[in-house]
């Protein structure tokens, strides 16, 4: 048929794809990569995690955290604790053999010798850790979704806001990303993040620390880096950013890591729609950053930066 199937109507044949020369080409590209990283023989299992089973374990968490809100439909609030616990046991086991998979992997990696048994504890020890977290994670929670209730008009209430609001979920999947990335399980954190990036728009690297009753109104396109630091109550709008500046490398010319160079924004600090806050500067408590401004500079305490008063004072 001209349609490149065949008469019957049924797909064309294996072989009219060329599958044999793709797969070997396929495998001659794998190879290469595997030769220029050092990475020649790997294991037989996948030794990666998986971000589908960390998608699963976060909504569980989720679920276990907000259990009448985020939990199944059906769940009743005399069997909330039945439900929490059986969904916390099962969420932290899945997440017991992700934890292992990425210790066993950055071994692997750095050639550091793996003591099995050992691996196992400080998996362990990493869960109970995470797990004990989560009473005041929720407390945490809970005063930034009110700070969302308070601080947004449109909202009818705390309900409204918990299910619907995609600055509160990025928040919530950031908090669980944080409390794994100081447990120094960073792939693990950094794939929740991205998970709560592709879900809602909102790009908050795990490493951000943030203080309780942050907003994040709207939310699409914000970007916060790795090595921000974030006050309490703190209020930001869509397409926010607060980056770097530049990024410095070492005598070979490759980029230097884990240096400060992202803003401290103090508390109090309201930051509206577009602006672009950049490099290791301090935004002073109860400052007011106006829509569409870039600030490179240092701001005082109480100050208010609009577009207006940068064209007039200078002010960057």
């Amino acid at each position: 048929m001209s349609d490149g199937f065949n008469i019957d109507g049924t797909p064309p044949s294996v072989a009219n794809w060329e599958l044999d020369k793709i797969v070997w080409e396929l495998r001659t590209a794998r190879n290469e990569w595997r030769k220029q990283t050092g990475r020649a023989r790997e294991p037989g299992l996948r030794e990666l995690p998986s971000r589908e089973v960390l998608q699963g374990i976060v909504k569980d968490l989720c679920g276990a955290l907000f259990p009448m809100r985020l939990g199944p439909q059906e769940l009743r609030q005399e069997s909330e604790d039945y439900y929490v616990g059986h969904t916390l046991d099962c969420a932290l086991s899945e997440l017991l053999r992700q934890v292992l998979l990425e210790l066993n992997y950055f071994s692997r990696i750095h050639n550091i010798p793996v003591d099995e048994k050992s691996r196992k504890q400080q998996a362990i020890h990493i869960i109970r850790e995470f797990a004990t977290s989560l009473p005041e994670l929720r407390r945490t929670l809970d005063v930034d979704i009110q700070a969302a209730y308070a601080g947004d008009p449109a909202a009818r209430s705390v309900d409204e806001v918990l299910l619907c609001y995609p600055g509160v979920q990025a928040i919530i999947y950031h908090r669980l990303a944080h409390k794994l990335y100081r447990l120094e399980v960073p792939l693990l954190a950094r794939i929740v993040a991205e998970i709560a990036h592709s879900q809602t728009g909102i790009d908050i690297h795990p490493g951000a620390q943030i203080g309780r009753g942050f907003f994040i109104d709207h939310g699409t396109g914000v970007v916060i880096g790795e090595t921000a630091v974030i006050g309490e109550r703190v209020r930001i709008y869509q397409a926010v950013t607060l980056g770097a500046k530049s990024f410095p490398t070492d005598e070979n010319g490759n980029l230097q890591k884990n240096l400060p160079r992202h803003p401290i924004v103090e508390d109090d600090v309201v930051i509206y729609a577009g602006a672009t806050v950049l490099g290791r500067i301090t935004i002073g408590r109860g400052a007011v950053i106006g829509g569409n401004v870039w600030v490179t500079k240092d701001v005082p305490p109480g100050t208010v930066i609009t577009q207006a008063n940068i064209r007039q004072d200078g002010v960057v």
